[in-house]
């Protein structure tokens, strides 16, 4: 295992450059995010090109020397689909192109989402069925790549173990597994013990990782609670949170998990600049001790 971070973490701790922020946080990895239009930051940005389109073959070689011009290692491209928008076909193109890229870049995974447009009215079967069918689709044309796709316990249905036991039994591929996020079942309102037993549960599938922690008062944390309760408030550094990261660490090792751990603190807007990357720091420290 090794330490990533997410570019929108590095950017938030106000470094200039990614090249600069990993440098002074000591992190190599970096999770880029894809826009729609093809583009993610640049690494070391040149000629003031602060973006790079991977569907140019110049601009996804230049990213590709970026990074290994400053001894940086893509982790995984993440993207934010929607597998109910109105155009369908686009939402699958844009994972294929992704697919690709990461086959140049040499990233292992793609992040795909698991929140959609609509998942709140649509029932189970259905939700489940419109997801299967788009991941299909990519699985089938980029049959002849080994890139993963691990979508994001994230939002409502992301963070229901049924949604993600039923979508993965309906695609059935060693391809698509998980972007295992230690912090959002805990968000979504599941007993921390609980917690613990849905990492076990999904542990062989994980293909890449998110990490954040939440610190609630301790007459709750064992309680089931509304989704998001009070998230703002008690949404805290990765290392002071109740979620115990070594016990999640030792879930992953038992699976053979070896790629990156990749830091998504969200409670950066709480500090200054300096007590920002200080908590980015400490938390990175903190996992290479367990690693």
């Amino acid at each position: 295992m090794y330490i990533s971070v997410r570019d929108d973490i590095v950017f938030a701790c106000k470094y200039p450059t990614l090249a600069e922020g990993l440098k002074d946080l000591n992190i190599n990895g970096i999770e880029l995010f894809i826009n729609q239009d093809y583009t993610v930051p640049a690494i070391a940005p040149k000629d003031g090109k602060a973006r790079l389109n991977i569907k140019v073959p110049a601009e996804l070689a230049e990213l590709k020397n970026q990074a290994s011009a400053n001894g940086v290692t893509i982790s995984a491209l993440c993207m934010g689909n929607d597998f109910n928008a109105d155009d369908k076909q686009f939402q699958i193109n844009w994972a294929v192109a992704t697919v690709r890229a990461c086959e140049f870049l040499g990233a292992p995974a793609v992040r795909i989402d698991a929140i959609m447009h609509g998942e709140k009215e649509l029932p189970l079967e259905e939700r489940q069925r419109l997801v299967a069918e788009s991941i299909k689709k990519i699985l089938a044309a980029t049959a002849d790549s080994k890139i993963e796709l691990g979508i994001e316990n994230h939002g409502f249905q992301g963070n229901d173990p049924e949604f993600i036991n039923g979508l993965l039994n309906m695609v059935d591929s060693p391809r698509l597994g998980l972007t295992l996020d230690s912090g959002n079942f805990y968000w979504r309102g599941w007993p921390l013990s609980k917690v613990y037993e849905i990492f076990a549960e999904f542990a062989t599938r994980v293909k890449h990782t998110h990490i954040k922690n939440i610190k609630y008062p301790a007459e709750i944390v064992e309680t089931m609670r509304e989704m998001g309760y009070e998230y703002e408030k008690y949404v805290s550094p990765i290392h002071e949170g109740d979620i115990d990261h070594k016990i999640y660490i030792d879930i992953l090792k038992a699976a053979g998990y070896d790629r990156d751990i990749c830091l998504e603190d969200e409670s950066l807007g709480k500090y200054e600049i300096p007590q920002r990357r200080d908590n980015i720091r400490i938390a990175a420290e903190t996992f290479r001790k367990m690693f």
